[in-house]
């Protein structure tokens, strides 16, 4: 029987870059600690993929890129059947973005219809609420930023509870304080982390997953208990006669 072709952290990065731009060596081992991943190790330590494991991390990647669900909720789906093997992102519908598309960053606004499937309109409005910024071209067109293809695909979703841009702008004003924030903790970070450059932006990246998924479980929290009526589930019949 033929051994299992194990492939190193460095490989698969490099491997599914192209798909993910944003993917790092430092955001493997974070999925991995948040209990996403279960690699094998080397005698030396390294971490080892199976394709099994390979399989499991472009499912992660794509429903955070393309479903936008938190890692908590990609946690649950995947390991609430263990029986079912994971057969990776072959079992979603492919993204509507080429790729290539956004590792090219800027796009003439008139290419976001085919890209996305959302209206110049809503783009427009968009930018009209500072949530994204168009950039300009030499012949003076109007540009999208490939980074901001994950916003402007959320905001699409929103719109079909009736959440507007306008309603969104609330967000922004939140991002905006909380930056510098993160800007100082991370610099912290940095200096604290002994090693060359490349280490120590690995710690920094590291640190700004962990802070965002920690801050925004907060902010769901308080949503959450602000809520607490309204999400509140209806009584039984048995429930309202026990009631004095």
């Amino acid at each position: 029987m033929a051994s299992t072709p194990y492939v190193t952290i460095g490989k698969v990065v490099k491997r599914l870059q192209s798909s993910y731009p944003d993917l790092s060596v430092s955001k493997v081992r974070y999925l991995e600690d948040e209990g996403l991943l279960h690699l094998e190790r080397s005698a030396g330590g390294y971490r080892l993929f199976s394709p099994q494991d390979v399989k499991r991390l472009e499912t992660i990647l794509y429903l955070q890129k393309n479903r936008f669900l938190p890692l908590a909720v990609i946690k649950e789906e995947l390991d609430g059947s263990p029986s079912s093997p994971v057969s990776g992102v072959d079992a979603f519908p492919q993204a509507a973005v080429d790729p290539k598309e956004v590792t090219e960053r800027l796009h003439p606004i008139e290419r976001i219809p085919e890209l996305l499937g959302v209206s110049v309109a809503f783009v427009r409005q968009l930018a009209q609420c500072q949530l994204i910024e168009l950039k300009s071209s030499p012949r003076q067109r109007d540009l999208v930023d490939g980074r901001d293809f994950a916003l402007i695909r959320s905001a699409e979703a929103l719109r079909h509870f009736g959440i507007e841009p306008r309603n969104l702008k609330q967000y922004l004003m939140a991002a905006n304080r909380e930056s510098p924030l993160f800007d100082q903790v991370l610099s912290f970070v940095g200096a604290r982390r002994m090693g060359n450059p490349e280490e120590q932006w690995e710690a920094k990246e590291r640190a700004f997953e962990q802070i965002l998924m920690l801050t925004g479980n907060v902010r769901a929290a308080l949503i959450r208990r602000n809520l607490a009526n309204t999400l509140k589930p209806p009584q039984t019949s048995a429930e309202a006669e026990r009631r004095p």
